[in-house]
């Protein structure tokens, strides 16, 4: 099954994407994940994105599609995927769409994780990401539980920054729920509600 995650930053994607990695295998291709690697490993694609995501501005189409074709040609793809903040706008999804043609394949899903925009700048505020393995946690996690390494904000959670995210992924991604719509896959969830009960209804509506 190839899915593509839609949903504000902070809507719960990943938490979801996770939970289906767990119990189906899926491949699970965050393009966060995916660029904070980049730029940690300071490569060339690294040091471009930088600049934008501390400022917490959408990193360019050309530099994004770059790593996520490099991602959907490695094994653990093959047999599907999810693609969690790819693509951010219709551009990257005709693109997208483009590509996957060219490989005989297709997406099954879109998937909306739905959470207003106030309960979202709440729960970021409140996050904390691992410095080591980059689990996410909460204010309250002065260490991680996985691997007991250091929890820090990182640069693109502090309000100001989660505000203007937001107002980025309104302007420039929002239209990606009517172009999925218009293509008779979007499915929406409530995210606003306890995990467990967002990933019962994931499931159901995924057939899984």
């Amino acid at each position: 099954m190839n899915i593509v995650l839609l949903g504000a930053p902070g809507a719960g994607k990943g938490t979801q994407a996770q939970r289906l990695v767990r119990d189906f295998g899926i491949a699970h291709i965050a393009t966060g994940d995916l660029l904070r690697a980049a730029v940690k490993g300071g490569t060339e694609l690294g040091v471009q994105a930088k600049k934008y995501m501390d400022a917490g501005e959408l990193v360019p189409d050309q530099l994004v599609i770059d790593l996520v074709k490099e991602r959907l040609s490695e094994d653990d793809a093959q047999e599907g995927f999810m693609l969690d903040g790819f693509p951010r706008n219709t551009v990257q999804a005709v693109t997208l769409d483009s590509e996957l043609s060219a490989l005989g394949r297709e997406l099954d899903c879109a998937l909306l994780v739905d959470v207003p925009f106030d309960t979202i700048i709440e729960r970021l505020s409140s996050r904390r990401t691992c410095r080591d393995c980059g689990y996410t946690g909460t204010v309250q996690d002065t260490q991680c539980p996985n691997c007991t390494g250091e929890m820090y904000q990182r640069d693109d959670d502090s309000p100001e920054t989660i505000k203007n995210r937001l107002d980025v992924y309104e302007k420039s991604t929002s239209p990606l729920v009517e172009y999925y719509r218009g293509q008779g896959i979007l499915q929406v969830i409530d995210g606003n509600r306890d995990v467990d009960v967002v990933y019962a209804d994931t499931r159901k509506v995924l057939g899984l």
